[in-house]
């Protein structure tokens, strides 16, 4: 790649994504394409694809003792969640899944790189067909109840509000 039109990194160099705290995540899908469900009257139905995601989400959380899944959603194009990290990370397993080698194990970014790795291995071995995730993904770190409460909220109306939102490819 030229690295005169790599982008640098949105991360706070002097921040430690492995240390707890709260972090929300966006993930889009490659190109922004509409692979993961569509919106009927307001509610995410999830195509097999986005419940490949779905499920993949949920396990983020069990197979890590220092991470928990506070709130979750997937939209047709992308998926919003906030991850908790409790401190204390362990080794877990990487799942037959390479991370990065600057990315610190554990860390945020590592947890993403797996995620997306795995999702894509299973969607594509289904049979749905050419399935990708854009490289970078969104964080915000949660820094109080206030900003936390807002976020939430944005999740849970984000379905409603989808013919406004920016990823939806009307309004690109």
């Amino acid at each position: 790649m030229n690295p005169h039109y790599r982008c640098s990194s949105i991360r706070l160099p002097w921040w430690d994504y492995s240390q707890a705290g709260w972090y929300f995540v966006t993930v889009c899908t490659k190109d922004r394409r509409c692979v993961l469900g569509e919106i009927v009257e307001g509610k995410v139905v999830l195509s097999p694809a986005g419940l490949v995601v779905e499920e993949e989400g949920r396990r983020t959380a069990t197979i890590r003792e220092h991470v928990s899944l506070d709130e979750f959603v997937i939209m047709p194009n992308h998926l919003h969640g906030i991850l908790v990290f409790t401190g204390g990370a362990e080794k877990t397993s990487h799942r037959d899944v390479s991370t990065k080698a600057n990315l610190k194990p554990d860390s945020l970014g590592s947890i993403i790189g797996q995620f997306k790795s795995v999702c894509t291995k299973w969607i594509r071995g289904s049979g749905v067909g050419p399935f990708g995730w854009q490289t970078r993904f969104y964080e915000h770190i949660i820094r109080d109840e206030s900003s936390l409460g807002t976020i939430r909220q944005y999740m849970m109306d984000n379905p409603v509000k989808w013919e406004l939102d920016a990823n939806n490819p009307k309004n690109f």
